[in-house]
């Protein structure tokens, strides 16, 4: 190449820099708990997001712009997750992913509303969040929590409807919003519960509780809370050689349970909508995360299926412009990894149904 080549090409990428023809870039984040006790969450979250947005940019990006991926740890605490979602701002995200707990999916979505951006949560399931929806952009790919509580009480009522139950709640948003709908679900068919109790999350000696199960004769437990607790209880339950089923939600569908109760947990049972891993669209997904040894399960998929559905709907209005894309998340029907997707008035998506699942050997299998 000769000096005058070489000068007049460096003179045209200096060009292309000072006029800002370099590809723009446009940032989004997931926010949710990537330490401490449901550090195993956010990494499914983060495994998922990291792989949507590889593959988006691997095909061209959004609207042929590249996507950056911010990956904030909100400690599933409402106060953090408000410092989080307006350090988010400062970044100029489109998109939040999160949060994963309620407390802080509810307190940052006001942040989020007042400032325009996406905030589409992968897991947070109490009705609250989209029933008091401070915003048009924030939405959910997870079931509702009354869904959840309707199907729990049915089983209470019916099938376990001669036992002595006691309802359990840690105190938590999840926990006792959840453990309140099953109660008021199973109390609607004629059902009542012989105890009702709240405990501490972040215990590590259960005694006390299960031996007051045992004086109360108790032939089921239903569990509204994590899986730390679940598995710990259970455990102690096993000890004491309280024969009681143990029943609970879809916080207890993660491995982390069984490596705390081991074979104690054969027979639990939990609420759990279909396997994201069992949809045909979701096969491929699958086979990339565990090939590159990542998580492939639920919280992966459904952080890949927001990431997925607000680009298509960025791509449809052919921006990324917070009052577009909402409106497109809103009315349009979208083709993800979970199957076709759609939102509806509160910004609640078509996810399958709750159904039964229970832990065997090691894995929970459909009941």
């Amino acid at each position: 190449m000769s000096f005058q080549q070489y000068a007049a090409g460096a003179a045209i990428w200096a060009l292309s820099l000072l006029s800002g023809s370099a590809q723009a870039e446009i940032t989004v984040a997931i926010a949710g708990p990537m330490k401490g006790q449901f550090a195993d969450f956010g990494a499914q979250m983060r495994a998922g997001g990291e792989r949507a947005v590889a593959d988006l940019n691997a095909n061209g990006g959004v609207n042929g712009e590249t996507l950056v991926l911010v990956v904030a740890d909100d400690a599933c605490d409402a106060d953090t997750a408000v410092a989080v979602a307006n350090q988010l701002i400062g970044k100029g995200v489109s998109l939040v992913v999160g949060h994963f707990c309620f407390s802080a999916s509810i307190a940052a979505s006001e942040v989020y509303a007042e400032a325009g951006i996406i905030q589409i949560s992968p897991a947070t399931t109490l009705p609250k969040f989209t029933d008091e929806r401070p915003g048009e952009g924030i939405f959910r790919l997870a079931p509702r929590d009354d869904q959840q509580g309707k199907l729990a009480g049915q089983l209470l009522a019916k099938t376990f409807g001669n036992e002595r139950i006691a309802i359990l709640n840690d105190k938590t948003a999840y926990g006792k919003g959840l453990a309140d709908a099953t109660k008021e679900a199973m109390n609607s068919q004629g059902k009542a519960e012989s105890i009702s109790l709240g405990f501490d999350a972040g215990e590590d000696d259960y005694r006390g509780l299960v031996s007051q199960l045992i004086l109360e004769n108790i032939g089921v437990v239903y569990l509204g809370g994590f899986h730390p607790e679940a598995g710990l209880i259970r455990l102690e339950m096993a000890r004491q050689g309280m024969n009681a089923v143990l029943v609970s939600g879809d916080a207890l569908i993660t491995e982390e349970f069984w490596s705390v109760t081991g074979a104690a947990g054969n027979g639990t049972l939990l609420s759990y909508p279909q396997d994201p891993r069992e949809v045909p669209e979701a096969q491929a997904l699958v086979a990339a995360l565990e090939e590159d040894g990542k998580p492939a399960e639920r919280y992966a998929l459904t952080t890949y299926a927001a990431i997925q559905a607000w680009a298509q709907a960025a791509n449809a209005v052919k921006t990324s412009a917070f009052a577009d894309v909402a409106a497109a998340l809103s009315e349009g029907t979208l083709e993800t990894v979970l199957g076709s997707l759609s939102f509806d008035g509160k910004g609640d998506s078509n996810v399958p149904a709750y159904t039964w699942y229970e832990w065997r050997d090691g894995a929970p299998r459909p009941r």
